[in-house]
């Protein structure tokens, strides 16, 4: 693969993990640096490690699998998306929010927005293609572009000073999840 084309498949690849990366960010009351280097490193391991994955399971998971991701991103998002939703509401003080980067939501997050990536791996192990090197970018983009998006995700809730972020975050990974399981139909 070309440097150019691994670098917009990267891009490509990473551009979910900004959408969600944007929606926590913005249900962050308080946005340190080790909550977005957590879901950094996260989004980013999961993008490294699926095409790797996707690689060494073959052709044969590969169909399996592309014939439901979708309903599993969906499936996924809608449940964090609604969680958020039932927090935003529920929360006595409001000025205490969820540490969306720790625990299940943050492993279905990652799992949710690396899906493709595995699927890009089976379609190297295909194309006869090498991995490592490619699988070592488009992690590296996504880490960058979670970072980046928690915090511009932190910096539109700050400044728009959102009543109920984690409400308007929930919606927007709802939508997030819903476009690209209508992308895959």
């Amino acid at each position: 693969m070309k440097n150019l084309e691994l670098l917009f498949l990267a891009f490509g690849l990473g551009l979910d993990a900004f959408s969600v990366a944007v929606a926590f960010g913005m249900c962050q009351k308080v946005c340190p640096f080790s909550a977005k280097l957590r879901l950094s490193l996260s989004f980013g391991s999961f993008q490294f490690f699926m095409p790797l994955l996707g690689f060494f399971a073959g052709e044969k998971i590969a169909q399996f699998v592309a014939s439901f991701d979708h309903f599993v991103v969906l499936g996924i998002l809608t449940f964090i998306g609604l969680r958020m939703i039932h927090e935003g509401f529920s929360q006595d003080n409001p000025e205490t929010s969820p540490d969306l980067s720790r625990g299940l939501p943050l492993l279905f997050a990652s799992l949710a927005t690396s899906l493709d990536a595995l699927a890009v791996g089976f379609s190297f192990a295909l194309l006869k293609d090498t991995v490592l090197y490619e699988a070592l970018v488009i992690g590296i983009f996504a880490f960058t572009m979670t970072y980046l998006g928690v915090s511009f995700g932190h910096r539109i809730q700050k400044k728009a000073l959102l009543t109920k972020p984690e409400v308007f975050g929930g919606i927007v990974l709802i939508l997030i999840g819903l476009k690209i399981f209508l992308e895959h139909l």
